[in-house]
């Protein structure tokens, strides 16, 4: 009698809106630090943020600090889906 074994799957969807909120919510407090409450925090992050996502730009207001966040999200929920994906993908041709 072989040994049947199961893997364990990731729902996508649930990785997916977990690490878009987590990520959403610390783009959300570097750009408002950043941005709003003290000046120079992680500034050389905030222009990474803005070299890299159009529209965003690392200035002072509560604007940049929404777009900030919703581009957090957005990364979020696509390094989620991926990363669940793979796992769901490669778990059962590595042993489980």
């Amino acid at each position: 009698m072989g040994a049947h074994q199961l893997t364990m799957q990731i729902n996508v969807k649930a990785a997916a809106i977990s690490v878009g909120l987590l990520w959403g919510i610390f783009g959300m407090c570097v750009t408002a630090i950043g941005n709003l409450l003290v000046p120079g925090y992680g500034q050389a992050l905030l222009n990474v943020m803005a070299s890299v996502y159009p529209g965003y730009e690392a200035t002072q207001s509560i604007g940049q600090v929404i777009i900030g966040t919703l581009y957090g999200i957005l990364d979020g929920v696509l390094v989620g889906t991926v990363f669940a994906w793979l796992y769901n993908t490669m778990a059962p041709k590595c042993g489980g």
